[in-house]
């Protein structure tokens, strides 16, 4: 029998699926990099691996934000990020269910 795992399960790896909703999550409202790699729990080699890829598919975005007047360069999560995240916690809830 095998036991259904939930994204909020932190005492076990999380695969890739896992680690990119932390990234998109953590990114909702815009992130500097660093902040972006404790938010979500990664390290700099995760960072450099998995930012490229969401950004390459459209789940993430490079964008400046205004921060006391000045301009910061943030990720954010693009709307088809959003729908990702929403995809992934219906079928959570749907293999959550099935136990």
């Amino acid at each position: 029998m095998h036991a259904v795992l939930t994204l909020d399960d932190s005492k076990r790896r999380r695969d890739r699926h896992e680690i990119a909703a932390e990234i998109l999550e953590s990114a909702k409202f815009g992130v500097r990099r660093t902040h972006l790699m404790c938010k979500a729990k990664i390290g700099y080699g995760q960072l450099t691996g998995y930012v490229p890829m969401l950004l390459e598919k459209g789940l993430l975005e490079n964008s400046t934000i205004l921060q006391h007047r000045q301009p910061k360069h943030v990720l954010k999560t693009t709307e088809k990020g959003e729908k990702f995240l929403e995809s992934l916690r219906s079928v959570d809830t749907i293999l959550a269910n099935l136990v």
